[in-house]
């Protein structure tokens, strides 16, 4: 035997291989008591249900991420006010805003 017809015997093989392994998973899901057609639309129909929750919960996750990041991008403002103070400061300037407690 040459190596084509070895390889092309492994294809075949594999080929029956993975029409049994579809076969064996599909199950009875309409409960007429055969493996049809049917069950193969239902599991699809069943994948696509899954799909769409799927969908829902990134589109949920992705509003959340938006929120966050707005969040995130007002602390960063909030950080650069004070880095403008620790500047102002490292120059000899004054304090800005409240005075401190008198201690007694």
């Amino acid at each position: 035997m040459n190596f084509l017809s070895i390889v092309g015997v492994i294809l075949i093989v594999a080929f029956i291989g993975i029409i049994v392994w579809y076969a064996l998973s599909l199950k009875d899901q309409d409960g007429d008591g055969d493996i049809d057609l049917k069950d193969a639309k239902i599991t699809a129909e069943e994948i696509h249900d899954d799909l769409k929750e799927g969908v829902e919960d990134i589109k949920k996750t992705a509003k959340e991420v938006k929120r966050r990041a707005k969040n995130v991008k007002k602390e960063i403002k909030d950080v650069v006010e004070q880095t403008k103070d620790v500047v102002d400061a490292a120059k000899g300037k004054k304090r800005r805003g409240r005075k401190p407690k008198s201690k007694k």
